[in-house]
């Protein structure tokens, strides 16, 4: 399958727009862990963040029950 490239005309220049072709694009590194293992420690980070945002929305309906009730 052939990739779609879009050209541009300027200045009667023509420049090809194709994201592996902007100068200064890192290349793609192949990465050390699998999937698995990478899904494994997603999952983790996501629970983490999870009973972060458990504690927050409990200290912000606390605080809005403090203001609420004017003291």
């Amino acid at each position: 399958m052939r990739s779609q490239k879009a050209t541009k005309k300027q200045n009667g220049k023509c420049y090809v727009l194709t994201p592996e072709r902007y100068v200064g694009a890192e290349a793609w590194e192949e990465e050390e862990e699998g999937l698995d293992e990478k899904m494994l420690h997603l999952t983790a980070k996501l629970e983490r963040q999870f009973v972060e945002s458990a504690k927050l929305e409990a200290m912000i309906r606390e605080n809005l029950l403090r203001v609420g009730s004017g003291g």
